[in-house]
């Protein structure tokens, strides 16, 4: 046991070594761009240092979670020969460390950086100070945004490479069962898990944490601005309410436990139960936290922060029923197995598209619902300028409810590649049936909490980026003020100073209605920009997946004594395959993800970049659900299937599933989570590009 986990963490740290290397290149180039930048007085003189930190901290997050997931792999499937608990209560205090550690080093580098910058900042005027240092505290998010996009891109190019050779070699052309020690590919899926759901999903989830702290503390600044002894509160708010939500996911990850003889249900409703734990005491603790900051508006404020809290658990519930095989719409997907793998495939795909319903709904009444709480739900007058920067902070301080709980939340999430591999440490250990039996157990449910988590992780994404994008305002006046453009001109013959100037009065400036075209083609642009970087990534998958089949079949062909046990595959040389086929293929969708933007805004400017945001928002967000609800459920099929149901294993039913797991694998573990990450880094990239934008309009 301890050999084979040796392999996949040896496997796991030579790939994650060399995506550090590659995405170290594009730091450099990216951080040199912005100093030149910032030497023209384009950018401010901090952005590229806070750039490189925010992409470290990120990495290292991943790093230190997938470092804890190969370790703890043996040890959980040891801890399953004595019991169902322990393995689960391992496998999920592992994934905890991956929760812990991210929110613990993002909230590290966001008060390191506010204390730096406080230091050295100097405001031009009252409430400016606060001002000028949380929109140059947004622009590290890039950092973040650029490792995250490298590692869910790279990682789940590499994961599914493995896991689509593995299985349609291995279980449908050879009938060997999953994590099988002859199937050549076995060590890269497993090493595949952990590259993908833990340091990928990490780095992901990082960017989303720092995101909707940033963006909330940086409208906070702005809507209080005229009120100097609220600013600062409006900007620590979000923090605190963060650091306490630490504190509550430690105490709901002691709260998880079952019983020996658990259903599917029961697990997780034992997971679940420290989820909603933590959820209901951070809400609790909202109200005190906002009223003894002496916000008028706690009550209304408070509410926002529960509207987010209870999006996310809406939407990882309706997940799971989409996506569990305890639930009818999975069990639909594996009865349709019964005429064969097309029927399959087209069941899953109308599940996954009737799933977005859900996450839609829950998100838009999030939306409202946090907006109107912060207004006082003053509906007559909600455009109004004082209205509207409120209403904004209150949007935004929802996504931070959201992800308050993250400690534990992403623990379920990073328990799954942990769980994985614990039934293929126990496969190809040879250990004895009954622990195979329990590891399938914790396997299914880590497939049900990994769809759950890419639907919380979607849902975070949404209400961040919607939050960036207001964020992107305030970066724009900022890059006015350090080019000289003091006063806003409309065309009535009005004018505004620019640092006293609204939401409102920026839209007009720039004309932002949906009748410009500029916008309109943006928007177009942003819808385009999702459907293309799936259809990158997907194709890089199969064309990585190619090379994995045909070198499983070369050596099942060629290496005499594989199947009958007498020979060792050779491990090393796929695990080769998935790392060069990563690394290559992860380049150019992530550098697509930078370059679009900044292209947007030279050519169409402030409009199109914010119908280019509003457009890759909204398309990439439906279906990002939709790409990971369809492949979990697929993938649940499959498991449904080999628990006993419809002939078990090795019968037609269970080809049929597989093959539809197979289609699902890159939806839900590459092409899917990889589009949250899309939508976030594109708004990113315009705030960091906004003083550019504003000099090239201005020319």
């Amino acid at each position: 046991m301890s050999t084979i986990a040796r392999y996949v963490r040896e496997g796991a740290m030579s790939y994650l070594s060399q995506q550090y290397r590659v995405v170290a290149v594009v730091f450099i180039v990216l951080a040199l761009l912005f100093s030149v930048m910032a030497f023209f007085g384009l950018q401010n003189r901090w952005v590229p240092f806070a750039f490189l930190t925010g992409g470290f901290f990120s990495g290292l997050a991943g790093f230190f979670g997938m470092k804890t997931a190969t370790y703890a792999s043996a040890r959980t499937a040891n801890a399953v020969r004595h019991s169902l608990n322990s393995g689960l209560q391992i496998a999920f205090r592992s994934g905890a460390v991956m929760g812990l550690v991210v929110v613990g080093l993002a909230l590290f580098d966001i008060s390191a950086w506010y204390l730096i910058l406080d230091h050295f900042v100097e405001g031009a005027g009252s409430g400016h100070k606060l001002v000028m240092i949380t929109t140059t505290m947004l622009t590290f998010g890039m950092g973040a945004s650029t490792q995250a996009l490298f590692a869910r891109v790279g990682g789940g190019i590499y994961t599914k490479a493995a896991d689509v050779g593995a299985d349609l070699v291995g279980k449908v052309e050879a009938g060997i069962p999953e994590d099988d020690p002859r199937n050549p590919a076995t060590i890269a899926d497993n090493v595949g898990d952990n590259v993908g759901d833990v340091a990928g999903m990490g780095a992901d989830l990082y960017e989303s944490y720092c995101g909707s702290i940033l963006s909330t503390a940086a409208l906070g600044a702005s809507a209080f601005v005229l009120n100097p002894s609220m600013q600062a509160k409006a900007v620590f708010a979000p923090m605190i309410i963060a650091a306490i939500g630490v504190f509550l996911s430690i105490f709901g990850i002691f709260l998880v436990r079952t019983h020996e003889k658990a259903s599917m249900r029961q697990l997780m409703n034992a997971l679940n139960r420290g989820v909603h734990a933590s959820a209901l005491l951070i809400a609790a603790a909202t109200f005190g936290i906002l009223y003894l900051l002496g916000f008028s508006n706690w009550l209304g404020l408070s509410f926002s922060v529960i509207a987010g809290l209870l999006a996310g658990i809406v939407i990882g519930q309706g997940t799971e029923y989409f996506t569990s095989h305890s639930y009818r719409p999975t069990k639909a997907i594996a009865e349709s197995a019964k005429t064969g793998p097309a029927t399959v495939i087209i069941a899953g795909m109308g599940n996954g598209f009737i799933s977005t319903v859900i996450p839609v709904v829950t998100i838009v009444a999030a939306i409202l619902l946090s907006y109107l709480s912060a207004i006082r739900f003053d509906v007559a007058h909600m455009m109004s300028a004082g209205n509207l920067s409120l209403g904004l902070y209150g949007i935004a301080i929802s996504a931070v409810g959201m992800l308050s709980t993250l400690g534990i939340t992403l623990a379920t999430d990073a328990y799954g590649p942990i769980a994985d591999n614990a039934g293929g440490n126990a496969e190809m250990s040879g250990l004895e049936p009954e622990v195979r039996r329990r590891t399938d157990a914790l396997d299914a449910l880590g497939n049900t909490t990994a769809a759950t988590g890419k639907g919380f992780a979607i849902g975070s994404a949404a209400l961040t980026a919607l939050a960036l994008i207001a964020s992107y305002m305030e970066e724009i006046r900022i890059g006015m003020q350090r080019l000289g453009h003091s006063l806003l001109s409309f065309a009535n013959g009005e004018t505004v100073e620019v640092a006293k100037a609204s939401f409102v009065d920026f839209m007009n400036y720039y004309q932002v209605t949906l009748m410009n075209p500029k916008v309109l083609a943006g928007i177009f642009l942003g819808s385009m920009m999702a459907f293309l970087f799936c259809g990158l990534t997907m194709n890089a998958v199969g064309r990585a997946a190619q090379k994995m089949v045909e070198e499983v079949r070369r050596q099942f062909r060629e290496i005499k004594g594989i199947l009958t046990g007498e020979a060792t595959p050779d491990y090393a040389l796929c695990v080769e395959i998935s790392t060069k086929g990563a690394q290559r293929e992860m380049l150019l969708p992530s550098l697509l993800a930078i370059a679009v933007p900044v292209v947007t805004g030279l050519l169409l400017g402030v409009p199109g970049v914010l119908g280019l945001l509003v457009g890759g928002l909204g398309s990439g967000f439906v279906l990002a659900v939709f790409m990971a609800n369809a492949g979990g459920a697929w993938d649940n099929a499959k498991k449904y299937v080999e628990e006993g149901h419809l002939g078990g294993k090795g019968s037609e039913a269970h080809k049929a599933t597989v093959v539809g797991d197979t289609v699902g694998d890159p939806f839900k573990d590459t092409s899917g989570p990889s589009l949250n990450i899309l939508i976030k880094l594109m708004s990113m990239v315009s705030i960091v590009m906004a003083g550019l934008t504003v000099a090239w309009s201005m020319l």
